[in-house]
């Protein structure tokens, strides 16, 4: 491999010949060989937006000339467009404020900033600090990159992944509307519901999930960037926190504003944990749904067996013909992977010591891995599960009949002690409820019949 010489503050380091990156970035390759989680791309994308801007506003503001914000403007854009993928090797585990990371992406613009101006006949070197980083901290641009990072993907992957999933258990619901079964609580038999109003209980849940997220997501839209440093500013010019802002919801498509209070800003990730917070509310909804499915379609002869779910590759290696509920053991997997993130968020937010929290890496990777893996598992899900969800008539008709709790339809006319003896002498005997409730004498034919009509028990009356 060949090498070429880069310095910095420190001295001399040699860093890869066909690499774009700089001496800092390299001192943190070398120095953090920690793991194998990497900085996630989409928080590399979202830099470049974030540089991009910067650049931009800058230039408005006199404070960087235009041939050298349109150099780092252009990088950006062949950032976005994975022009640069390689450049961007930095572990997770690093510095607590990102510095490192931002620092790589300084360096790879200004590398490849220089290069695109060297190309015209005055050619102009960029620096990747007081160039690419003008006007800005770590300190600053790492929780605005959070913030714009889980917003954008709450948006634009999260959210469809919910809508397409609640589509899906909508139609179920009201396409088994009509198909009346068994209920349960505490595991045990409970009086019926129809199959689509269980559905709809699922269908709910991902209303909600979307209503508490698009909520939830107004607390990020706030900006840390103009804070500098500590939340002073200190080298950046007035107004920039408020054209910044504006600025990247313009590139965006999404609406940013500054922070009311860049030392909150910079300090207290409160706003990630709420959204996060959220996101674990999904994931617990989630659990209940792919559990439900799962045990509703146990069996498929020894188990509930109510509904059918999609056969979509062999369940053991020993046991021929076995199929499992896979897609409900991967969503399941997934939901306990984010209850971990969750855990790591809201110690890593804890840890706002003075003017500066220093477990944002940490934080951003578990929130982006959060947000992709329901997205996906519920994609997935939806496509290998959901779509192909049937109600196992027979089943559902033969469970229905068979239980005693539908003796609590005749309650209203004779009350919960007589009811409950009825069903204990026909569960003691043998025989059926309408047969140990005519033994009695308290219940004519026709009026057991009206009263425990299943179609009347599943709506009030």
């Amino acid at each position: 491999m060949e090498y070429r010489i880069e310095k910095d503050s420190m001295g001399e380091i040699r860093v890869p010949a066909d690499k774009l990156w700089g001496a800092q970035t390299q001192r943190s390759y070398e120095n953090f060989r920690i793991g194998i989680e990497k900085i996630p791309h989409e928080l590399v994308g979202v830099f470049a937006i974030l540089k991009k801007a910067a650049a931009l506003v800058n230039e408005r503001l006199g404070g960087l000339d235009t041939r050298r914000a349109h150099a780092i403007a252009q990088a950006c854009d062949e950032v976005l467009a994975g022009k640069l993928d390689g450049n961007f090797p930095l572990s997770v585990w690093q510095t607590g404020s990102g510095t490192q990371f931002n620092m790589n992406v300084n360096e790879v613009l200004a590398h490849r900033a220089t290069q695109l101006l060297a190309e015209g006949t005055e050619p102009l070197v960029v620096h990747p600090n007081d160039h690419v980083n003008k006007s800005q901290s770590s300190n600053d641009i790492f929780p605005t990159a959070i913030h714009v990072a889980g917003v954008s993907l709450v948006m634009d992957k999260l959210l469809p992944a919910i809508s397409s999933l609640k589509q899906t258990l909508n139609k179920k619901s009201k396409e088994y509307n009509d198909i009346i079964k068994i209920g349960r609580t505490h595991l045990m038999d409970a009086t019926p519901l129809t199959l689509g109003q269980e559905i709809s209980g699922w269908v709910r849940m991902l209303e909600r999930n979307e209503e508490m997220l698009n909520t939830g997501i107004h607390f990020m839209r706030d900006l840390a960037m103009g804070g500098t440093a500590v939340g002073t500013g200190i080298n950046s010019p007035v107004g920039f926190g408020e054209l910044i802002a504006a600025e990247i919801t313009k590139l965006t498509g999404k609406q940013f504003y500054t922070a009311p209070n860049k030392f909150h800003a910079l300090t207290s990730k409160d706003e990630v944990v709420a959204v996060h917070g959220i996101i674990k509310a999904l994931a617990a909804d989630l659990m209940k749904i792919a559990n439900d499915i799962r045990w509703l379609a146990s069996g498929p002869r020894c188990g509930i067996g109510e509904i059918k779910i999609p056969e979509n590759e062999p369940g053991s290696s020993i046991m021929p013909a076995k199929v499992n509920p896979t897609q409900s053991e991967a969503l399941t997997m997934v939901v306990a992977q984010v209850f971990g993130n969750d855990t790591t968020i809201s110690f890593a937010a804890s840890q706002g010591n003075f003017q500066l929290n220093v477990f944002m890496p940490v934080l951003v990777y578990n929130l982006i891995q959060s947000i992709n893996l329901l997205a996906d598992g519920m994609n997935s899900f939806n496509e290998n599960c959901a779509i192909g969800i049937q109600p196992n008539a027979d089943v559902i008709d033969f469970y229905l009949h068979q239980s005693l709790i539908l003796i609590t339809g005749l309650v209203p006319l004779i009350g919960y002690d007589k009811a409950a003896q009825i069903a204990k002498r026909a569960a003691k005997e043998g025989i059926t409820l309408k047969e140990s409730a005519l033994a009695t004498g308290e219940v004519t034919a026709e009026q057991y019949d009206l009263y425990m009509n299943p179609a009347i028990l599943v709506k009030p009356r």
